[in-house]
């Protein structure tokens, strides 16, 4: 059995309320926990971008603005746990240290944000690294790494694999304040850089890209990695 730690983002899981993909999801994350160990980090989406909006919009500090961005990263992630039921661990892990005592108990172990300034893809990064994972994968809105935001950029080149490195130099120039929404920050890159557990970045608007990323090593996406090894189908 293989440890995976998976980044997925609100704006896949939870574009909006009215619009969301957690029922698609259920069968996914089920299917990959019956054969590994499986983390997941559930990122704020667009709802949280419109507190952090309304935040600014009162003259909130960035610090306390990141902090509500945490409280709905982990109301998305109790949406999760609850429709999971019993194959998930019943409370929102808190910190690293949690979420590693939570699997303990073999269940699926999710979780939100924990510090102001840190993304949730810095979280799964550093839980990667905690848990010893075999891979960490971002599931996000994009099929991949790109040389700029290819939603800006028509002309931008889709990378099928990267060093630590380059992913680095990639993302360094990324901003980061509360709602940031990259691809991958700076901080999440620097842990992969020096943990070397493979980074798989990959499109999420369907859900069986996932799956199939990690049972069967069908998939389109970014692969990061020291030696460029594909490190899928585990």
């Amino acid at each position: 059995m293989k440890t995976v730690v998976i980044s997925l983002g609100g704006s896949i899981l939870i574009p909006s309320l009215e619009k969301n993909r957690i029922k698609e999801y259920l069968p996914v994350l089920r299917e990959i926990a019956a054969q590994h160990r499986l983390f997941v980090v559930v990122g704020g989406g667009g709802e949280a971008r419109r507190y952090i909006d309304l935040a600014r919009s009162l003259a909130i500090d960035e610090g306390t603005a990141d902090e509500i961005g945490i409280l709905i990263t982990r109301l998305n992630a109790t949406f999760l746990i609850s429709a999971l039921d019993g194959d998930a661990y019943p409370k929102v892990a808190e910190n690293h240290a949690e979420a590693k005592k939570f699997a303990e108990t073999g269940k699926t172990v999710v979780m939100g944000g924990i510090t102001p300034g840190q993304t949730t893809d810095a979280v799964a990064a550093v839980l990667a690294e905690r848990v010893r994972a075999d891979v960490f994968i971002n599931v996000t809105s994009v099929d991949g790494i790109y040389s700029a935001d290819p939603k800006k950029v028509k002309s931008a080149k889709r990378y099928d694999t990267l060093t630590p490195r380059q992913l680095v130099e990639i993302v360094g120039t990324t901003a980061l304040k509360a709602g940031s929404n990259n691809v991958l920050d700076i901080v999440a890159a620097r842990v992969v850089e020096r943990s070397h557990i493979p980074l798989v970045v990959l499109d999420g608007n369907k859900p069986k890209n996932l799956s199939g990323a990690i049972l069967t090593g069908t998939f389109t996406g970014t692969v990061v990695s020291k030696n460029k090894k594909n490190p899928l189908p585990l």
